[in-house]
């Protein structure tokens, strides 16, 4: 349950010194975890590192992963230093769902950037299924993607919404999140979870059988506590950007992607942040759902920290206060908890493991007085 992690430092990183501009220095490499081909993720990375390139002579490798837990695990084990994640780093954070396991645990794992935006989290349907709103979706085809934890969750979290469960409709088991929207566009399930301003999203709703988005109306407040009772870190948000819209939808807003390291060098952690707000302008205009990458729109008061180097720059970019350090410095304290909560499981394994965890879990954050979110 322990793993090698070593520092990435900025020095080490520069074996020639790239050139600056803004007074912004990186590294001639850097490398992150992203989404797969085509997934919203690794499109907007692509984006990105053509703007790191041009403004700063900065290569960014992007390693698409299908899954989750491939997507973090290689930060986490210390050979990449970032990842472009999505709110799956949530469960992570808390260590529950997927990472219940002896071989995770609660991740001590920082944010650089939680962007916001004007899209959505919903359910995409085919236009053709004949579901209307999110109590149609009883009986149809649902797409299941195998070892991802968030999307799984957000899946149940919708239906939930409607009072339904996975057992009230067929799911469709898939690899992968681009193969989930193909498997739309074939004909072989009727829904799926995205987010509006996925490039294979933009398939879907050129395809024959067409694509739209089911509303979860915001002044449905019980359908509201059955959702978030799945998925906590959902908030409500009315959506106008993103493939398949005829109008602003009443859907869930999650930061996403989501940026985050676990132990990269403070001055580059300062440094990307930076350049990532400095050039939002160059890579919006490549994919617009970047737009939310700025400084000036991140999700700040989400469910994970910060990084003290992103910290430093939003600093001095002036969007972060007093009342953001506190809730800041709160969650480092629960990461904390959670972690001294975790020797308590060192050494044991088993089928049994994942209950006595939560259990554990449950009662170190009852008894910080700290909300348990996950039972």
């Amino acid at each position: 349950m322990k793993h090698a992690l070593k520092t990435f430092s900025i020095a080490a990183m520069m074996a020639t010194s790239a050139f600056a501009a803004d007074d912004v220095k990186l590294p001639d490499t850097l490398t992150w975890t992203s989404f797969d081909v085509g997934g919203t993720g690794y499109n907007q990375s692509i984006a990105v590192g053509k703007a790191l390139q041009d403004a700063y002579g900065t290569s960014l490798r992007v390693i698409a992963v299908s899954n989750d837990q491939a997507r973090i695990a290689p930060v986490r084990d210390g050979r990449v230093p970032f990842s472009l994640a999505g709110s799956d780093v949530f469960f992570a954070f808390e260590g529950v769902q997927a990472y219940a396991s002896a071989e995770w645990g609660p991740q001590n794992l920082r944010a650089l950037n939680l962007a916001g935006a004007d899209n959505c989290v919903s359910l995409g349907v085919a236009a053709d299924s004949g579901i209307e709103t999110p109590a149609d979706v009883k009986g149809k085809r649902v797409g299941w993607v195998v070892s991802s934890g968030s999307l799984q969750a957000n899946v149940r979290a919708f239906l939930a919404f409607a009072g339904l469960t996975t057992d009230d409709v067929e799911l469709v088991e898939l690899p992968g999140y681009a193969q989930a929207w193909t498997a739309m566009i074939n004909d072989q399930i009727d829904a799926m979870t995205g987010v509006t301003t996925s490039g294979v999203v933009e398939q879907a709703a050129a395809s024959a059988r067409g694509l739209k988005w089911l509303s979860f109306p915001h002044e449905d407040q019980e359908g509201w506590d059955r959702l978030r009772e799945v998925n906590p870190h959902f908030s409500k948000r009315v959506g106008t950007l993103g493939a398949g819209f005829t109008g602003p939808v009443e859907c869930a807003g999650v930061p996403y992607p989501d940026l985050i390291t676990y132990n990269a060098d403070e001055d580059l952690v300062y440094n990307l942040t930076k350049a990532l707000d400095a050039q939002v302008d160059v890579y919006s205009k490549a994919d617009a759902g970047t737009v939310g990458y700025a400084a000036d729109k991140q999700m700040f008061d989400w469910v994970v920290p910060y990084d003290a180097g992103a910290i430093r720059y939003y600093k001095e970019a002036g969007v972060w206060s007093d009342a953001l350090q506190t809730h800041n410095d709160a969650l480092i304290e629960r990461a904390g908890v959670l972690a001294e909560a975790w020797k308590q499981m060192d050494g044991k394994s088993g089928d049994g493991f994942a209950e006595e965890w939560m259990d554990v879990r449950a009662a170190a954050l009852e008894a910080a007085g700290l909300p348990v979110y996950f039972r």
